[in-house]
């Protein structure tokens, strides 16, 4: 009712311009609501006195502002077409007083900016911060003409009637706008925040904007906005548009053409009121919700520089053909192989049907006698041991607790199962799995998606961790060349599953046609589980390339819980092979692999700085490593029940007391020793130093596990008189130089979740191959070609033995 009669009694025939209730969308208005309505505490429409001066560029001027006067400082400057000049203000108030709050309005051409200082700044909690210096650049609206004059107007009130000193310059902005692959050097701080603006040249159409710093903190922002007005440029209203992300010493973020059509853009920098963003320490909490806290000194010295991204289609289709030409080329490698052993397969089967047709009209000459002598002695080569050896009774054929009691097995003492029956049970492993990964990856992909359409729409760049100096965009997709090097994972798994595919058919072939071979020698043939590696092994390519689509810490066992299958898969592949009858059953072993993956998002979310949790987990370790031991000890001879601890004493005090005898099967207590050594330093390990990474951890006992039994596997290989032919002997040595290397690249770390988004970009660099792929990109190259060479050394690795009696075969 006041604000009505004041208007009233300024426009007594109602006439004038509207009142500011009446027009609220007009900044104009609200400026004149607060400068005529505004008094220190005096009645409404009480006069003001109001002082208009011609002002000029870098001249600083001194004045005074109290409740009853104002101050209007009227500049003017010409504007190009083909120039944009930077406009700066600064201010300073010199009052300590915090209740002197002036109120400075700078009125442009379809523009106005208000801010008052002391600014107060919130940072977490709501605290408080005050500045008394302030800086601010002015927005500059674009013009058509091809040169004009505009006019802008900074008015200067307050409602204290305590006078207040301050401090006003207006000055243009050197280097304004950015220029390509030259650097520029600036400070910023949280009152006087920094923005340049950069013009696509001709030709370009993607660009990397990187800033620098020698400074860890103060914590930063930078920001790419469009070219409009007003420019967000403090720390509560950054993030209202555009593309934004937190630095520490680095950051850069890549922009295309075709996300401007203004052909520019601005690069924003903001130094944040608190560091906790990147990693800081957390500031101690005020005593009063009302309490200002001195910010003290967070000027930041950083420098930018744009330089032009690959952006030709070339380039693109380089890294394509660069990936397909790598990994077509082990399908060549293979095929020629295959032909190179068809034609001395070919010449074999001459060569024997040659001998056989000599040798058969030398067996005329044979009597029947010798004949039925040869049979038995061939029945007889059957035995795994000499009848003196064991007690003949008729159960040893049968009872399989007396047949594994023996002090020395042999594969056909654990392969009497039907062969039907457990390829059956193997092919489980293969089915089990596809459908695993079919409803594990759908929801996967529909997540992802939705994870990259949050970081385009909303431009929220510390969502993902990517190295942002070697992301190159492919339309949604932010880093299409992180995603691109995963490729390899999918077609070498193909390629696996296809020589597994012909090894199986042969196989099939040789039972057919009753090839003894096939029968009676060499490792029993069960292509279950090899199905089932190759394709974890492409799972875990498209698993990783989801991942890659948006790296983090919500996502990222999306990328290692195949990893935890093919480690599985591979421990279990090794063990089959002398284990043939009593090996777990798909059932058992995903349920185990689904345990390791749930403890592994426990870990995530649950385990960092955990100690409860770390006891848990270490606890659930070891007596998980106990259970197995004894399990592949007594290889299922024993079970899980209440008087399992009666059991256990018995067989320590009249085994290890009594009779001072020691463990029976010396090679296996031996494996188990070591393992269980392994194991426990790595509890006690992350009990004590409890990392944060527990995803990569637990991947690192399952790896630490499957490289123990693999080097126990060939060592008791070669000490049972074996050998490794020269195919499995190359693929063992490719195999280990590719992992040396491919462990290199992977250690180079690009990024890491486990730290905030600022610090993770401290890690990030330039690419290093083609322009186009970095180190990251290398591992996923090298490690794909090295697990497809471990698969083919699993395959190949008891070839020496396919014209070997199962009862000559020694189990391990």
């Amino acid at each position: 009712m006041l604000l009505r009669n004041y208007w009233k009694s300024r426009h007594k025939n109602g006439r004038g311009p509207a009142p500011c209730w009446i027009r609220p969308g007009l900044a104009a208005v609200l400026w004149f609501c607060v400068t005529q309505l505004g008094s220190g505490g005096g009645a409404v429409g009480e006069t003001k006195s109001v002082v208009q001066k011609d002002a000029e560029f870098d001249v600083t001027y001194n004045d005074t502002v109290t409740s009853e006067n104002q101050t209007i400082y009227a500049f003017n400057h010409t504007v190009s077409r083909n120039k944009t000049e930077g406009v700066r203000l600064s201010v300073d108030v010199l009052s300590q007083d915090l209740d002197s709050t002036i109120l400075f309005v700078v009125r442009q051409k379809q523009a106005v900016l208000s801010f008052q200082v002391p600014l107060i700044l919130r940072g977490l909690y709501q605290r408080k911060y005050p500045y008394n210096h302030v800086g601010r650049t002015l927005c500059q609206p674009p013009t058509r003409a091809a040169s004009e004059t505009q006019y802008f107007f900074v008015d200067v009130s307050t409602l204290s009637s305590q006078g207040t000193n301050y401090q006003l310059r207006v000055s243009r902005v050197e280097s304004f706008t950015l220029q390509t692959d030259k650097k520029f050097s600036f400070t910023a701080s949280p009152s006087q925040p920094q923005y340049f603006k950069y013009v696509f040249p001709d030709g370009v159409d993607t660009v990397i904007v990187k800033v620098n710093s020698d400074m860890t903190f103060p914590c930063s922002v930078m920001s790419i906005q469009d070219i409009q007005c007003p420019v967000y440029d403090l720390d509560n209203n950054v993030a209202f548009i555009g593309m934004y992300q937190t630095m520490t010493k680095k950051g850069a973020i890549t922009v295309q053409r075709k996300d401007f059509p203004s052909n520019s853009f601005y690069v924003v920098v903001v130094v944040k009121t608190e560091d906790e963003a990147c990693g800081g320490p957390l500031r101690f909490y005020p005593l009063r919700p009302d309490e200002l806290i001195d910010a003290g000194n967070r000027s930041k010295v950083l420098d930018v520089v744009v330089t032009p991204a690959i952006n030709c289609e070339s380039v693109y289709v380089m890294g394509m053909l660069f990936c397909l030409g790598i990994f077509f080329s082990f399908y060549l490698l293979t095929f020629l192989m295959a032909c190179v052993e068809n034609k001395r397969l070919c010449f074999l089967r001459l060569k024997v049907s040659f001998l056989f047709d000599i040798l058969s009209y030398s067996l005329l000459y044979l009597s029947e006698r010798s004949l039925d002598s040869v049979g038995r002695s061939r029945q007889e080569s059957l035995s795994s041991v000499e009848e003196d050896d064991y007690d003949t009774l008729d159960d040893i054929n049968s009872d399989k607790n007396i047949v594994r009691t023996k002090k020395f097995l042999c594969v056909a003492d654990l392969a009497r199962k039907d062969k039907r029956v457990l390829s059956k049970k193997y092919q489980i492993y293969f089915w089990n799995i596809a459908t695993i990964a079919v409803f594990y990856a759908l929801p996967v992909i529909q997540l992802v998606i939705t994870y990259q359409t949050v970081v385009n729409v909303t431009g929220n760049q510390d969502i993902c961790y990517y190295n942002f100096l070697c992301a190159h965009p492919l339309g949604a997709l932010s880093a299409f060349n992180n995603i691109l090097s995963n490729l390899g994972y999918v077609m070498l798994g193909l390629l696996f599953l296809l020589i597994v595919l012909k090894r199986d058919i042969v196989h099939n072939r040789a039972l057919v046609r009753n090839d003894l071979n096939a029968l009676e020698c060499g490792i029993p043939k069960h292509f279950g589980l090899f199905y089932a590696m190759g394709t974890a092994l492409m799972m875990e390519g498209l698993l990783s390339a989801c991942y890659h689509v948006c790296p983090n810490y919500t996502n990222f066992q999306f990328d290692t819980s195949f990893m935890y299958m093919i480690a599985g898969l591979c421990m279990l592949k090794l063990y089959q092979k002398r284990h043939p009858d009593i090996n777990a059953s798909a059932y058992t072993a995903y349920a185990c692999l689904a345990a390791v993956i749930f403890f592994s998002v426990l870990g995530v979310v649950f385990g960092k700085g955990n100690t409860v949790f770390w006891i848990i987990f270490s606890v659930i370790h070891i007596l998980a490593t106990l259970l197995l031991s004894t399990q592949l000890y007594y290889m299922g001879r024993w079970r899980l029940d209440s008087g399992v601890l009666r059991r256990m004493v018995y067989i320590i005090y009249t085994d290890s007391i009594r009779q001072c005898s020691g463990p029976m099967y010396i090679d296996r207590m031996v494996l188990l020793v070591m393992g269980n050594i392994v194991n426990w330093s790595l509890a006690a390990y992350g009990l004590i130093e409890r990392p944060n990474d527990f995803a990569s951890y637990l991947l690192a006992i399952a790896i630490c596990n499957l490289l123990l039994y693999f080097a126990f596997y060939i060592i008791m290989k070669l000490r049972s008189g074996e050998r490794i032919q020269c195919l499995a002997l190359v693929c063992i040595l490719f195999t280990a130089v590719i992992w040396g290397f491919a462990l290199y690249f992977f250690f180079q770390g690009l990024s890491t979740w486990q730290k905030t988004p600022a610090e993770s970009r401290e890690h990030n660099r330039d690419c290093i191959l083609l322009s186009f792929f970095d180190d990251h990109d290398i591992w996923h190259f090298l490690s794909s070609i090295a697990m497809f060479g471990s698969f083919l050394v699993l395959l190949t690795m008891d070839d020496d033995l396919d014209t070997v009696q199962r009862d000559k075969i020694y189990v391990f």
